[in-house]
């Protein structure tokens, strides 16, 4: 048994984010934690939290690093 992992598309995860879902994936992939993505973006880090949350589901992956590759290959 072999175990294949698929990465989203980052065209069609372009445009399945809203816009703030983006803006958050952008801070992540630049090395910000949630406090200071929230700050930068003006929200509470449970929103920032909840964004990303919703980008995990959105797109099926599950890890922190998993995002940051897809912010890359979106060029955030």
């Amino acid at each position: 048994m072999s175990l294949t992992l698929t990465a989203p598309n980052a065209e069609a995860a372009a445009s399945t984010l809203a816009p703030r879902e983006q803006e958050a994936l952008g801070h992540i992939a630049a090395g910000c934690t949630y406090v200071q993505t929230a700050r930068n973006m003006g929200l509470s880090k449970h929103t920032v939290d909840a964004y990303l949350r919703r980008i995990r589901a959105k797109l099926g992956i599950n890890t922190t690093a998993e995002m940051t590759r897809l912010a890359i290959s979106m060029g955030l």
